[in-house]
């Protein structure tokens, strides 16, 4: 069974607490490791969580501070640890091929191996084995993108008994027809996909906001989504401080998980002031949110199965 698990790193906005860590999400898709963000102390979190340091691409969602600064001494951590492969790291520009190339140089000697630096925009898509991912631009202080990972549709449910009445025998030709090939019976005749396999079903849909505001970019690429994590801030006392800041508070997070007609909600970048309250930010996203609501905590890990 293919594998997409989202393990919280870090779920703390601005800078850390005794509880959580800056901002830092790993992704397990299919054989892929993904680290979206790497705010400061993130390997030491990997550590911590077991999810290890084998890591196949970085998302940057936006460059402040406290989700990138990580970067630095991970990327010194991967060398020491004999990496020779090249690391592929995606953010939105100017910045991610501009300021940080100079950033993850900071020190003396030079990594051995070598970082590519990729610009993404809204719309962009880069395509993976068994999925693929979609930068979304989003509403904060520069430029800044959400990630929407989405499997494309599994066949329909695979009819023995029909292939069988048609005259096809278990074997090889099961393979072509769950593959979307026609082939031929043992009487001869052509025996097409859509007269053994049942309806399409869905592949899974995994959505993070990144820092933003509430916004329709956002909602429509994350429509039907599994699996929704928006940023929650603030709660509805600090609205104005949110909307200063280019956050959003908890209600606003439910008020899009409900437009895009998620399944799960997650609420994450806590503000600090509701670090040891996070029942007040999720009793807000119930107002608006019907769905599964949860608040992340550092080691959180949510695994999204597959339907049947």
């Amino acid at each position: 069974m293919t594998v997409l698990r989202v393990t919280f790193l870090g779920t703390s906005a601005a800078q850390p607490t005794q509880r959580r860590g800056l901002s830092a999400t790993q992704i397990r898709a299919h054989s892929d490791r993904l680290l979206v963000d790497c705010g400061e102390g993130t390997q030491r979190q990997m550590l911590r969580f077991g999810t290890g340091f084998r890591l196949d691409l970085v998302l940057f969602t936006h460059f402040h501070a406290d989700h990138y600064l990580g970067i630095i001494g991970f990327l010194r951590t991967l060398a020491m640890g004999g990496r020779t492969e090249p690391l592929v790291v995606y953010g939105p520009s100017p910045f991610v091929t501009r300021e940080l190339r100079e950033v993850i140089h900071v020190g003396i000697g030079e990594l051995p191996y070598p970082v590519e630096l990729r610009p993404l925009a809204q719309g962009d898509v880069v395509a993976r084995d068994g999925y693929w991912i979609r930068a979304v631009g989003v509403d904060h202080r520069m430029p800044a993108l959400g990630y929407v990972i989405e499997e494309p549709p599994r066949p329909g449910v695979f009819d023995v008994a029909a292939a069988r009445a048609l005259g096809v025998e278990p074997g090889p030709l099961y393979s072509e027809l769950q593959s979307g090939r026609a082939v031929t019976s043992r009487e001869g005749r052509e025996v097409r996909p859509e007269q053994v396999l049942g309806a399409a079903r869905p592949g899974r849909k995994l959505a993070l906001s990144g820092d933003t505001r509430p916004c329709e970019s956002f909602i429509d690429a994350a429509r039907g989504a599994d699996l929704l994590v928006h940023d929650s801030t603030f709660s509805r006392e600090e609205q104005a401080r949110a909307v200063e800041t280019r956050h959003s508070t908890a209600f606003e997070a439910g008020e899009v998980a409900a437009a895009a007609g998620a399944r799960q909600l997650v609420l994450s970048h806590l503000s600090t002031r509701y670090d040891t309250r996070p029942h007040v930010l999720r009793g807000e996203a119930k107002r608006a949110f019907r769905g599964e609501i949860t608040v992340a905590e550092d080691g959180l890990a949510i695994e999204l199965p597959l339907e049947h």
